[in-house]
């Protein structure tokens, strides 16, 4: 007798390739060409929002009803769409902003026009502006469960609104493995990969701390992609031949970069970053696995934006002597001259950029900043710019300013706030025009507290040498509305031995005077070698307000690793 057939094997699906071509709106253009050329890929994303492009998309739309969407996408795409669609490439992107039913629209007659046969889907429901009276923007951040119904429904194109910028990757993994909403691990596993490649060229040696070292290329870095398993572990790579580098130190930075504790919430998922493990897996190579995940907590986070009123800047060009006695005559003149209509907040900040005996007059040169904000333009406007002018004469000796002021121009305000995750309608519109609504997780779950991570035994003494924390560690930095977060790293285990004890909250404040009065919180990332520092309240209202000299915090890493302190030699 035959014995009966066996079953036949489970087979994983292959891995899936997802490159990105932008990380924010004003990227290289060229990059979506560069991507599809380079090298293979089944998935390319593009991530163009940020807090400050919803409020210019929100100004773009007031002015015109049809616009609300990154426009550069669209220009790209007349290039690319012939590109994608022989090499099998699908594009997934969050380029519809604030209007992707008016992207998808646009995108069916590019594809007409160009003579390439296209399916488009576009994802909606995180406009919630009705529920929010008084907003320029309120944008719910959905997660990839809708992107994955388009996918599945056949799409090339999926264009969505406000998502989560590594909903950009889960989405796709989702749909590629076939993933359950509750598999958390492996959704946690896409959120760590879509967070390393949603700022592009960060993650292959943009903006890294470490750039002079080994005589690396980093003039053009190229984008960053991804290899996705099924098991929810990846490898972090980029295209042969394309400039910059892959390395642990690379992808630490960008898993650092505006982030805060041990969980990443997400509306898919909450990623425990404490979990994951790197490794170099050959050059330009980097293995992503461990990644632990949890259940998705119960709302989703709204980002609103409104106009907060108009701002004016004036800075004065101090010179030479009596810098000081400058800076306060000029003060004092025009306090006296907005006297009868102050403005609502002004803020002064002198910068001293002078030196003594400077070779050149601009070296010899100091910067007296003034910022002025007001709910009325004209007290901002004409009367600030007034007041700056008639001192040309009549002010310190040496008055000239950087440039002549102008009239005041509005600036935006960026709060957050939470909404029930059923409360959204977040819906898939597949290519055919069917509406699909996309249920919240069945699972939520509001995260308990953490036992505190251990620390490593301290490093033994020895003789210490007074030098700047970069030639030890990097950093990077970001912002998220008005907080700041400061990663640190190290690359060693005698460094992270060292670093853990070194860089307390209080250290951290000592060597950033400016977070002494602020609350900062220090998180421990032990399989990270990395702290995480979250400076709340250091950009005021977010950085449509411009609220200090760096209104995005992009170089308050690099500020922290020019510090001096007391390093062991051993490090050195």
């Amino acid at each position: 007798m035959t014995a009966p057939a066996a079953p036949p094997a489970h087979r994983p699906a292959p891995p899936l390739r997802v490159g990105n071509a932008s990380g924010f709106y004003g990227d290289r253009f060229d990059a979506m060409r560069e991507m599809l050329t380079g090298g293979e890929l089944d998935v390319l994303t593009g991530d163009y929002l940020a807090e400050l492009t919803m409020l210019i998309l929100g100004r773009d739309r007031l002015k015109d009803p049809s616009a609300g969407y990154a426009r550069t996408f669209l220009r790209q795409l007349e290039e690319c769409l012939g590109l994608a669609h022989e090499r099998g490439v699908r594009i997934v992107s969050n380029a519809g902003g604030l209007n992707p039913a008016g992207l998808a629209d646009e995108i069916r007659k590019l594809a007409v026009r160009v003579g390439v046969p296209l399916r488009v889907a576009h994802v909606e429901g995180d406009n919630l502006a009705g529920a929010y009276p008084g907003t320029l923007a309120a944008h719910a951040y959905l997660g990839g469960s809708g992107i994955a119904e388009c996918l599945r429904a056949g799409a090339d194109v999926v264009v969505t609104g406000r998502v989560t910028d590594a909903a950009l990757v889960t989405g796709p993994a989702a749909a590629h493995f076939g993933w359950p909403a509750d598999d958390h691990d492996r959704l946690a596993g896409a959120v760590v990969a879509g967070h390393v490649l949603e700022c592009g060229p960060q993650a292959t040696g943009g903006n890294y701390s470490f750039f002079l070292e080994g005589g690396r290329d980093v003039r053009r870095p190229g984008f960053p992609l991804a290899e996705i398993h099924d098991d929810g572990t990846c490898v972090i790579t980029k295209h042969p031949g394309t400039g910059g580098f892959v390395d642990v130190g690379t992808v630490t930075a960008q898993l650092l970069y505006e982030t805060g504790g041990a969980r990443y919430a997400g509306p898919d998922v909450t990623t425990r970053l404490d979990t994951v493990r790197l490794s170099q897996d050959g050059p330009d190579r980097v293995r992503v696995e461990g990644v632990r995940g949890e259940a998705p907590p119960p709302t989703l986070k709204v980002g609103l934006n409104r106009l907060g009123g108009f701002r004016n800047e004036v800075t004065f060009v101090l010179t030479g002597l009596d810098i000081e006695a400058k800076a306060a005559l000029a003060r004092e003149q025009m306090t006296e001259a907005l006297a009868k209509s102050p403005p609502k907040e002004v803020r002064w900040d002198l910068v001293r950029t002078d030196r003594p005996d400077a070779p050149t007059e601009e070296t010899a040169s100091a910067l007296l900043r003034l910022v002025a904000r007001d709910p009325d333009q004209d007290v901002v406007g004409r009367a600030l710019s007034g007041a700056a002018v008639e001192l040309a004469l009549a002010g310190y000796p040496g008055f000239h300013v950087t440039a002549p002021p102008g009239k005041g121009s509005p600036y935006g305000v960026f709060e957050a706030a939470h909404v029930e995750q059923g409360r959204v309608e977040h819906v898939a519109v597949l290519p055919d025009g069917t509406r699909r609504a996309v249920p919240p997780p069945s699972a939520t779950r509001e995260p308990e507290d953490l036992p505190e991570p251990e620390l490593p035994v301290p490093l033994s003494g020895g003789p210490t040498r007074r030098a700047p924390l970069g030639l030890v560690a990097g950093a990077r930095s970001g912002d998220k509305g008005g907080n700041a977060n400061v990663g640190v790293w190290v690359r060693g285990d005698d460094a992270w031995r060292w670093l853990a004890h070194e860089l307390t909250v209080d250290r951290f404040r000592e060597l950033i005077p400016e977070s002494g009065e602020l609350t900062v919180v220090r998180h421990v990332l032990p399989r990270l070698r990395a702290l995480n520092f979250v400076v709340e309240g250091i950009l005021g209202a977010g950085v449509a307000a411009r609220h200090r000299f760096d209104p995005q915090a992009k170089a308050l890493g690099e500020w922290l690793r020019s510090r001096h302190l007391d390093i062991p030699e051993a490090l050195l």
